[in-house]
């Protein structure tokens, strides 16, 4: 987005040179230049709803789209993540789709796989520690759009005592970082 000082640059570049020495003629271009730029921003702030993913005031309309009942209290990208699991989890129900779904609420990998001879779909989170923040709305999601005569098992990884001894770390060093035993557990050291 360009600034007012570069509108108004531009805007003096297009007026004769005897303009710069009216003082009345260069504050009407920087005023002008001004209401350009605001303008701009205006523009730029209603385009950015038309997308889920920049959208902020305009989620209200995705909601509303999507019938989804807006929760207070949720972050935008909370929010986003629902929005994104409806509108990835339209079409046949095939284990892409449920992944799909499901790592827009992991932010990460998730793996899918069908046990037939179960009735039951394993959501495996790959790249990711600990259970998800909107874990109650991702199985809501799963649930909406898996067929009702399949079970849905869920499976998350952990930072293990492995990966701790790995780097080296004691017990101590982690408390005095401010590191929980469930920050690490669900977390790991970041």
């Amino acid at each position: 987005m360009r600034t007012a000082e570069e509108i108004a640059r531009d805007m003096r570049d297009s007026v004769p040179l005897y303009y710069e020495e009216m003082p009345v003629a260069t504050n009407i271009l920087d005023r002008e230049a001004e209401e350009m730029a605001r303008l701009n921003a205006s523009i730029d702030d209603v385009l950015a709803q038309f997308f889920i993913e920049t959208a902020t005031w305009g989620l209200a309309r995705w909601e509303r789209i999507f019938g989804i009942t807006a929760e207070p209290g949720k972050t935008y990208e909370q929010r986003r993540e629902v929005l994104l699991s409806k509108l990835r989890g339209v079409g046949t129900v095939t284990a892409e789709l449920i992944e799909n779904v499901a790592s827009a609420y992991s932010n990460g990998e998730v793996a899918v796989t069908n046990k037939a001879a179960e009735y039951t779909i394993v959501i495996t989170f790959v790249s990711t520690l600990g259970v998800p923040e909107q874990m109650a709305e991702l199985r809501a999601a799963v649930r909406d759009i898996t067929p009702a005569h399949l079970a849905i098992e869920y499976v998350f990884r952990f930072y293990t005592y492995g990966e701790l001894k790995a780097s080296g770390l004691t017990y101590g060093e982690l408390k005095a970082l401010g590191i929980t035993y469930k920050d690490l557990k669900n977390r790991g050291i970041a």
